[in-house]
């Protein structure tokens, strides 16, 4: 199965961290960081993610953005996010786009990811250590979950 995910990692790659392990165990995923990418015809593939940290209670405008102007119309697609904290609401904008481009969300994944942002950053972060080599496996076996 043919896979592009568009990504937004920032600060600390947490997300990266995720997708390059989901890559390394599937040769047919394509990464798209939405902060270099330009505009692209995406309809070749046949599942697309979306993932990104939280910034501010939101994935990030980055990908949001780039989702809004190239998600291909009726692809499914899946949603990953690092987060200090975990909450359903985190994933609601993206939601928002795939709903509106009518494409299905195939599963949701979210694990923890080391945050130094805002106050935070006064005690050294939070989450330090994640995602962790049981959190990234976990990204892992979610996206071969989907593919099967």
């Amino acid at each position: 199965m043919k896979t592009a995910i568009f990504y937004y990692s920032e600060h600390h790659g947490n997300t990266k961290k995720l997708l390059n392990a989901i890559a390394n165990a599937d040769g047919n995923v394509t990464l798209i960081d939405t902060t270099k990418a330009a505009d692209a015809d995406y309809t070749g593939y046949d599942l697309i993610g979306l993932a990104s940290g939280v910034y501010g209670g939101r994935p990030g405008k980055a990908l949001t953005a780039y989702a809004e102007r190239n998600l291909p119309e009726g692809k499914p697609v899946f949603l990953i996010l690092t987060s200090s904290m975990q909450r359903d609401g985190f994933f609601k904008s993206m939601r928002k786009t795939a709903g509106e481009k009518k494409c299905p969300v195939k599963g949701e994944y979210q694990c923890e990811g080391y945050d130094t942002f805002g106050p935070f950053k006064l005690v050294g972060g939070v989450s330090k250590g994640h995602p962790d080599e049981k959190e990234i496996e976990g990204a892992v076996q979610f996206y071969q979950g989907l593919i099967v």
